[in-house]
């Protein structure tokens, strides 16, 4: 069982998502680290890549001249806001010495092994752009290492196929997401959290919330997350994507205080709940046409690839592309084939078992996509 969350615990476990608000600063991480602390904040989190697994070699030449980016090509920008190992050792010291938990989502393989091995984080968060890379959740299924899974953009069979393969496991918990920046009120669905409890029991249940203001994170938690993650950022103003649908300190601290005076009570019955939240939200905070909005009715089968997620998903969905040049008539095996973000895209990586051991009929290369008319 994780030492930071469990499905019987009281307390709620919260968590920073800095990721690359940090604008490639090393200072500016560090005072989003003490901010957090600050606001109440259990940890701070980033994002770990490895570009050149994570990305097709095109995908990181395609130019990204928007008014967020940081450079000419996508590769360039994402390059400008990855920290160095040595730079990741620092942030963790400076954590450590804040007394807040210090951990990352790996964006790949490569980059999970380095958390794992030779930062050593107490846990590893796999994102939504992750959820259906079978070698990496097969992968991570079988290390020691306590993860928590966010289940963003994926349709109720692929979230069933991720609990199947972590059912055994007391130290993984399971975000329900909507990969939505921000996220429509309508989109949010709330009561998956309670589903996934009831259909999920072994896992512990959290909220990934991408939505403006704090009451639906809130709300999470009173319906029964036992872990609530929000990114953060020192000023909404700053370039970034990632910035208009984060909390800042002031948004966050209140969350935190909200959250804290009602979790010895939870979970609360969903007709009851916003009773309960008028109690402990400010005015400024409460919008409860929004609020029932996101409270709607739902099902298992409400739980796919939303329309609101699609500008995500066409960004950093990934594929199963080629790992190296192959000949025609090559038989695929697990090293020809890998997952990574791809320009045009390729098959889904759920696809990833059903084309290892296929011929190509054609000569391929290294990082194109695979397609299925190459079998």
């Amino acid at each position: 069982m994780s030492s930071f969350w469990s499905s019987e615990s009281s307390r709620t476990f919260v968590v920073a998502e800095i990721g690359q608000n940090h604008q490639g600063s090393l200072s500016t991480a560090k005072q989003m680290i003490k901010a957090a602390k600050e606001c109440g904040a259990d940890c701070v989190k980033f994002q770990r890549s490895n570009l050149a697994e994570k990305f097709t070699v095109s995908a990181l030449a395609r130019p990204y001249t928007g008014p967020n980016s940081w450079g000419r090509t996508y590769g360039e920008h994402k390059a400008w806001l990855e920290f160095s190992s040595d730079e990741y050792r620092e942030l963790q010291r400076f954590a450590t010495d804040h007394d807040i938990v210090f951990t990352a989502s790996a964006m790949d393989a490569a980059s999970f092994r380095e958390l794992e091995e030779q930062l050593r984080v107490p846990f590893i968060k796999i994102g939504s752009g992750d959820a259906d890379n079978a070698p990496l959740l097969r992968y991570a299924a079988n290390r020691p290492i306590p993860l928590i899974i966010s289940t963003g953009m994926l349709d109720w069979d692929q979230v069933c196929s991720i609990y199947t393969q972590f059912r055994h496991r007391k130290d993984v918990a399971l975000l329900h997401c909507v990969s939505s920046y921000p996220t429509p009120p309508g989109d949010i669905m709330l009561r998956m959290i309670p589903l996934l409890r009831a259909h999920f029991p072994e896992l512990t249940i959290g909220y990934s919330g991408h939505e403006l203001g704090i009451q639906h994170s809130v709300a999470s938690m009173a319906l029964g997350a036992k872990i609530v993650e929000r990114h953060f950022t020192l000023d909404k103003a700053w370039k970034g994507t990632d910035h208009q649908a984060s909390l800042n300190p002031a948004e966050f601290g209140r969350m935190v205080r909200c959250i804290r005076a009602i979790e010895n009570d939870v979970p609360i019955d969903a007709s009851a709940l916003i009773d309960r939240l008028r109690e402990v939200l400010q005015g400024e905070d409460l919008d409860e046409p929004e609020l029932l909005a996101a409270l709607k009715e739902i099902d298992s089968h409400h739980r796919q690839l939303l329309e609101c997620e699609r500008p995500c998903y066409n960004k950093l969905g990934k594929s199963l592309v080629y790992a190296s040049d192959l000949n025609c008539g090559t038989v695929l095996t697990e090293s020809n084939v890998q997952v990574k973000v791809s320009e045009p895209k390729g098959l889904s990586p759920r696809l990833y078992d059903s084309v290892v051991g296929r011929t190509v009929k054609c000569a391929v290369s290294k990082d194109d996509p695979i397609l299925m008319q190459h079998f």
